[in-house]
């Protein structure tokens, strides 16, 4: 059975890049001489392009692409969440998605994360706590959760309405 934390959300504009990464290092590979004819460096680095297209395919064969989770205010994948630390009133907002996929200037945060994870099904106004790796613990509370499509949409609006400076 599949849970919300092993689907792997990503948008159309990354499983694109994705697919281009995935065609050029297949390609490289392809190419490349075999490993009895090449030096160390040139076999390490075919290796971790071989890693990197086990990665690539993985994602994409699992990949929700684009399609945006409802809009219930429920955290999971392809959400943009905003939460606040309660220690010290930061919020911070980011995309629950696959990291290193996505571009732009969303922080983004994979539910294996121990932020993602804890705040995961979380609805706005719930208080989630995670241990942080010095074992110290840290509690935010959930502002909201918008599908991705909608928080792009928003921000392209409000970037129209912004005067040129």
């Amino acid at each position: 059975m599949t849970t919300i934390t092993d689907r792997v959300w990503i948008s159309a504009g990354a499983h694109e890049r994705l697919r281009r990464e995935f065609d050029t290092l297949r390609e490289l590979c392809a190419s490349a001489p075999g490993d009895q004819d090449a030096d160390e460096n040139a076999i390490a680095v075919r290796r971790a392009r071989q890693a990197r297209i086990q990665r690539i395919h993985d994602l994409l064969l699992n990949a929700v692409v684009g399609e945006d989770p409802p809009d219930d205010g429920v955290a999971e994948p392809g959400m943009v969440v905003t939460v606040r630390y309660d220690d010290t009133g930061d919020v911070e907002t980011f995309l629950l998605g696959v990291r290193g996929a996505e571009r732009g200037d969303l922080e983004v945060y994979s539910v294996q994360s121990p932020l993602g994870a804890v705040i995961v099904g979380a609805r706005a106004g719930e208080r989630r706590t995670y241990g942080l790796p010095n074992g110290a613990e840290l509690s935010v509370t959930m502002l909201t959760a918008v599908p991705y499509g909608l928080h792009t949409d928003e921000s392209d609006a409000a970037a129209l309405d912004m005067p040129n400076r």
